[in-house]
């Protein structure tokens, strides 16, 4: 797991994949946490939100090294909006806010779970989570013993 606590050190250069690829000023991420990270090739990473206390998965999102300091400092989800092309932080035009629990990387750097205390819907549409609304399958029960 990533410490909430990680200190913001400048590294001399942008990121290889990070924040510069789109134009945005050069990341202040952690050089020893941005060296890690294996980015799509235009340099994001999946962001998988998780209610903290029920491991219920809220929504995924995009986020590049800028996006992934500023969440690690502030204690609040900011995403890299693909659509937008700019920075959004959960709950700023919504009210839905996600206080940052714990940031976590998976085993090959290239996802980030991030616990969080969901506060409203996490979905744009309104939905608790964006998995409600089209399950695709559901297995079944397992038959008891007879």
């Amino acid at each position: 797991m990533v410490p909430m606590t990680t200190p913001a050190r400048r590294p001399a250069a942008a990121p290889q994949g990070g924040a510069a690829r789109h134009g945005a000023p050069p990341s202040r991420l952690d050089p020893e946490i941005a060296a890690r990270l294996k980015r799509t090739p235009d340099g994001l990473l999946p962001a998988i939100a998780q209610q903290y206390d029920t491991g219920e998965v809220l929504m995924l999102g995009w986020m590049d090294d800028e996006a992934l300091h500023r969440t690690l400092t502030t204690g609040r989800c900011t995403y890299w909006s693909r659509s937008r092309q700019e920075y959004w932080v959960k709950g700023d035009t919504s009210g839905h806010f996600q206080w940052v629990k714990s940031v976590a990387l998976d085993c090959d750097a290239d996802t980030v779970l991030v616990k969080v205390d969901q506060v409203g819907a996490a979905c744009h549409t309104g939905d608790r989570t964006c998995f409600d609304a089209d399950v695709l399958a559901v297995a079944d029960a397992p038959a008891e013993d007879q």
